[in-house]
C-alpha cells in the first residue's frame, strides 16, 4: 500500500473515531435528557393536579384547572392519583398502580420521586394541604422519547456519512498535497544516472522536512559523484602505474631478443628490466597494504602504544631513508602527564601511517625544515607535522586520499599516490582523523587526531 493511501486511511479511521464517539456521547446525553424533560413535565402536571384539587386560600380551582387544560399539553396515557398520608409513615399504596412501597416512603421522605416500568413514567410529589398531606402521582407513556431519539438517530446517521465522506476527500486531497514534492524528488532521482551524476535535486528553502530529503539526496549525490570520480582516477592512474613499468620490461625483453648481443648489452638489458621489476614490484606491494588496511580490512593486532615513543622511532626511520633531513621534533606541546601520551593501536601500522606524512613532507619541501609536535588531551593525541614546501592546490585537496592520485603540481617529484590513501586508511581504522591544510608555495599542515580510548 502507497503512504499516500496509508496517510488517508489512517487519517480517515481516526477522524470517523472520534466522530463515531462524539455521536454516541450526543446520542446518550440526549437519551438522558428526554428523561429527565419527561420527569419534569410530569412534576408539573402533579403540581398542577395538586393545586386544582385542593386549591390555596383564596384561590380558584377553575382557574388552575383552566391552565392545566387549555395551555398544557396533555401527555399521553395520562393517569392521576390522588392518596391520602393519614401519618407520614402511614401511607396505602394503590392497589391499580403497583408501585412498589418503597416508591411512597421516598414521597414522604425527600417530598418527590420517580419511578419507571417500562414507557410508563411516575412522578410522585407530597402536597401539604390545610385538611392533611396528599401523595399526588401522575402517570404517562413517553412517546417523545421514541421519536426524539428516532430523529436525532437519523440525523447523526446522516451527519456521519456526509462527514465521512467529507473526511476522506480531504485526507485525499492533503496527502496528495503534502506528497506531491516527494512525487517531485522521485520523479527527478529516477532521472539521474552514472552518466549524469552533476544532476541535483531541486530543493526549496521551506526548511521542512522535504527540504532536508533533497538535501540528504544531493549530499549523497555528491558523495557518489566524487567517488565515481575518485573510481575513474584510480582505473586511469592505476592502469598508467602498472603499465608503464611493464611496457619497459617487455620493451627491453624484446630488443634484448631481437640480436645476438655482448655480455654488457644484455647486463644493462637486465638491469633496466630489474628496475621497472621493482617498481612494479613496489607498487603491488603498496596496492596490497592499501587493501589489507581498509576500513573493513584485515584485522591487526591491537595494543597500547605511546606516542612519544612512536614519533621518536619515525623520526630514527626517517634518518635512516633520507641522511641529512632537517625533520626537527617540536617538545613544547607535549603533555606532562605521561599516561596522556598512550593510545590503543598497531605500532607498526602508526608508524607506517606517519612515515608516510613526514617522509611527503621532506620530499615535497625539498628536504627544508619540517616540524614535527605532539600534544594530548584527555580525549585524544594530536600530532601535528608542518612543512614549507610547494603546497597543494585547492582543487586537488578533496581527492588527496584516493589511491593513484597525485597532486598537479607534483610531477617533479617521483612518487605513485598511494602512501596519503595508506596513512588514511590505517588512521580511520584506529577511529581517527586526518585534518589537512595547505597554501601553494608556502607549505602543509597535516594533524592527525588519535582517540586515547
Amino acid at each position: 500500500m502507497k503512504i499516500s493511501n496509508k496517510i488517508m486511511l489512517l487519517f480517515a479511521l481516526l477522524t470517523v473515531s472520534i466522530i463515531t464517539g462524539m455521536s454516541f456521547f450526543v446520542y446518550y446525553m440526549a437519551n438522558q435528557h428526554s428523561f429527565e424533560d419527561f420527569y419534569k413535565r410530569l412534576e408539573i402536571r402533579a403540581y398542577l393536579t395538586a393545586h386544582a384539587t385542593f386549591p390555596p386560600v383564596g384561590t380558584d380551582t377553575l382557574a388552575y384547572n383552566y391552565i392545566r387544560d387549555r395551555h398544557l399539553e396533555k401527555l399521553p396515557s395520562e393517569k392521576e392519583y390522588i392518596l391520602p398520608v393519614r401519618q407520614m409513615d402511614d401511607v396505602r399504596p394503590h392497589p391499580e398502580l403497583g408501585l412498589p412501597l418503597q416508591f411512597y416512603q421516598e414521597v414522604i421522605r425527600n417530598g418527590k420521586e420517580t419511578f419507571r416500568s417500562g414507557e410508563r413514567f411516575y412522578e410522585g410529589i407530597l402536597y401539604t394541604h390545610t385538611d392533611g398531606n396528599y401523595i399526588v402521582i401522575v402517570s404517562a407513556v413517553n412517546e417523545y422519547r421514541a421519536q426524539y431519539i428516532a430523529e436525532l438517530r437519523r440525523i447523526l446517521i446522516i451527519c456521519f456519512i456526509i462527514a465521512a465522506g467529507v473526511v476522506i476527500g480531504a485526507g485525499l486531497f492533503f496527502t496528495h498535497y503534502i506528497l506531491r514534492p516527494i512525487h517531485r524528488i522521485m520523479n527527478q532521482v529516477k532521472n539521474i544516472s552514472s552518466g549524469n551524476l552533476h544532476m541535483r535535486v531541486e530543493s526549496h528553502s521551506g526548511g521542512d522536512e522535504v527540504s532536508e530529503l533533497a538535501g540528504t539526496f544531493n549530499n549523497m549525490l555528491d558523495r557518489l559523484e566524487t567517488a565515481f570520480e575518485t573510481q575513474n582516477n584510480f582505473v586511469s592512474n592505476a592502469s598508467h602505474e602498472l603499465g608503464t613499468p611493464l611496457t619497459a620490461i617487455i620493451g627491453e625483453a624484446e630488443l634484448a631478443l631481437s640480436k645476438e648481443r655482448d655480455c654488457n648489452s644484455y647486463q644493462a638489458s637486465i638491469r633496466s628490466m630489474l628496475r621497472e621489476a621493482e617498481r612494479l614490484e613496489h607498487i603491488t606491494r603498496s596496492l596490497l597494504h592499501l587493501a589489507q588496511t581498509g576500513f573493513d580490512g584485515k584485522k591487526q593486532s591491537w595494543g597500547s602504544v605511546r606516542t612519544d615513543e612512536l614519533l621518536f622511532s619515525v623520526k630514527h626511520m626517517i634518518d635512516r631513508i633520507t641522511p641529512g633531513n632537517k625533520v626537527e621534533i617540536d617538545y613544547s606541546l607535549f603533555p606532562e602527564e605521561e599516561e596522556k601520551m598512550s593510545i590503543p593501536g598497531n605500532f607498526q601500522l602508526l608508524e607506517l601511517a606517519l612515515s608516510n606524512i613526514i617522509s611527503n613532507a621532506v620530499k615535497y619541501s625539498s628536504n627544508s625544515p619540517v616540524s614535527v609536535a605532539l600534544a594530548a588531551t584527555n580525549s585524544k593525541n594530536i600530532i601535528i607535522v608542518r612543512d614549507h614546501g610547494i603546497g597543494i592546490p585547492e582543487e586537488d585537496l578533496p581527492y588527496i586520499f584516493s589511491p593513484f592520485f597525485r597532486a598537479s603540481n607534483t610531477k617533479p617529484f617521483k612518487g605513485y599516490g598511494i602512501g596519503l590513501p595508506l596513512t588514511n586508511n590505517i588512521i580511520r581504522m584506529h577511529k581517527g582523523e586526518i585534518i589537512v591544510n595547505s597554501r601553494m608555495n608556502e607549505g602543509t599542515e597535516i594533524r592527525v587526531e588519535l582517540p586515547s580510548s
